[in-house]
């Protein structure tokens, strides 16, 4: 039962503050949407706080294997991995309930890059930047790091963009400005 209540608990917090915000969503809302009493809640999680970092590693986990899965699905060869990632990020953009990313939202509201909201948000990023380093290597690229950096720039540059556009234009923009730089960069 206590681990049903927490996983209604992260699976109710998760969906609020990323339709809502985290700053508008407080604990007394998260406990009657998700039915759990609030000792219950403390039972699992010292603050909201522990909670919002929690949420955040779930959805860590749960949207990296989404995008793993998206690129490994298209079957490409390893050279073409790198720009799947735009192709991945349009579909998720065309989406109803898609709100941008939760970690560029977090660390939005979380100012304080001392936050653990921040932190986790930011471990998110890293580990984003991480899986692009490896596709750029096993594509063949020297400068894979520091191409990976660069993508990671065009990706949130995407994002950010499709919020305020309202379409999946911005992940074909950007793949075609990756195709550019990871041409000149083979060239």
């Amino acid at each position: 039962m206590a681990t049903q209540a927490r996983a209604r608990l992260l699976s109710t917090a998760e969906d609020l503050f990323y339709a809502e915000g985290i700053r508008a969503v407080g604990v007394d809302r998260i406990l009657s949407v998700s039915g759990v009493g609030r000792a219950s809640f403390y039972r699992h999680f010292a603050s909201k706080d522990d909670l919002v970092v929690a949420v955040l590693q779930g959805r860590d986990d749960r949207w990296r294997q989404w995008l793993r899965e998206s690129v490994e699905a298209r079957m490409l060869p390893p050279e073409a991995r790198p720009l799947a990632v735009f192709d991945a990020l349009a579909q998720r953009f065309a989406r109803q309930d898609f709100r941008g990313c939760a970690f560029i939202n977090t660390m939005v509201e979380a100012a304080d890059r001392e936050s653990p909201a921040h932190h986790a948000a930011a471990a998110h990023k890293a580990a984003v930047t991480e899986y692009l380093d490896v596709l750029l290597a096993e594509a063949g690229h020297q400068d894979h790091t520091e191409l990976a950096g660069q993508l990671v720039l065009l990706v949130d540059g995407a994002i950010v963009t499709a919020v305020r556009e309202g379409t999946a234009e911005p992940a074909l923009r950007a793949r075609r400005v990756a195709a550019a730089l990871l041409a000149a960069h083979r060239g």
